[in-house]
């Protein structure tokens, strides 16, 4: 009971101070609201760059042409081995009479190539898709190594530069929101801080009554929770209704369809709920930080 008093008390304390200490609390508030401004676009920024390139690595594939020479019961051996490769999540066969079709219906002048030659001049093929871009190259080297192939190709220059710089992006992205959220609660924090230093006196007299340091320090703690809340509040309905709008206005992709945005639904809910994480648990930290540390209690 006595416990449950003490925390009543301090949330009841915590609302009274900060609308005691308005202009103090509306400072912290708006640090709050710009910083984590900043941590919800680079959040939206981020999930949007790291789809975009699963995206584009899930297109990346190898094609595998079969020699010509190989029978049915050939190709059918050579695709159980290539599904069995390790990373291989998925193999698709395509004949060369299905490639000629397809290329005379997409072009009819190749059409009229292909009937001044008295066989098909194309090569039945696999295309390889793996689980990881990263293996790309030792799938291929393998496949390429293997009876009845004629050749196993991915685009290998392009595609390692390509797969490189996914990887940079990826990882950029990760250090970017990291280091914005590192810099949101060193502002959050050192805000909260000059709030509380300029009621060290209040601290005092409540040192003075014999108040514990717990009853001291939870009525700043729970402060620092709402300061929080106030703060993502903005963040979070501008996070909400602004990507919503975004992706409707640019129809779910950027300047091309390669690069599709992330649905809304769910993806800004989920945003918005590690925005208000952050907030409250900065806000929280902050304060208790600036409490025990700063005036050193």
């Amino acid at each position: 009971m006595k416990a449950i008093r003490i925390i009543s008390r301090s949330i009841r304390d915590a609302f009274k101070s900060v609308f005691r200490n308005f202009s103090l609390s509306m400072a912290s508030i708006l640090c709050a609201t710009i910083t984590l401004m900043v941590v919800a676009i680079s959040l939206i920024i981020a999930g949007n760059v790291q789809n975009a390139t699963k995206s584009l690595e899930s297109e990346l594939s190898i094609i595998v042409y079969v020699e010509r020479s190989a029978a049915s019961e050939d190709i059918d051996f050579l695709k159980s081995k290539i599904e069995g490769l390790r990373n291989v999540t998925e193999v698709t066969y395509k004949s060369k009479d299905e490639w000629k079709l397809e290329m005379s219906e997409y072009n009819s002048s190749l059409n009229l190539v292909f009937e001044n030659y008295d066989t098909n001049p194309l090569l039945d093929s696999f295309t390889v898709t793996v689980s990881d871009v990263k293996d790309l190259s030792d799938v291929a080297k393998e496949i390429s190594e293997m009876e009845y192939v004629e050749s196993a190709n991915y685009g290998e220059s392009a595609i390692d530069t390509i797969v490189s710089l996914f990887d940079v992006v990826k990882k950029a992205t990760i250090v970017i929101v990291i280091a914005l959220i590192f810099v949101t609660a060193f502002l959050i924090t050192n805000t909260i801080k000059l709030t509380i230093y300029s009621r060290r006196s209040e601290i005092e007299i409540m040192r003075l009554v014999g108040a514990s340091n717990i009853a001291i320090k939870l009525p700043f703690v729970f402060e620092g929770f709402i300061i929080g809340i106030l703060g993502s509040l903005i963040p979070i309905i501008v996070t909400i209704y602004g990507y919503i709008i975004a992706y409707d206005k640019l129809n779910g992709r950027l300047i091309t369809d390669i690069i599709k945005l992330i649905a809304p639904y769910n993806f800004v809910f989920y945003v918005a709920l590690i925005v208000l994480g952050l907030g409250t648990l900065i806000g929280m930290i902050g304060s208790l930080n600036a409490v025990r540390k700063y005036l050193k209690i």
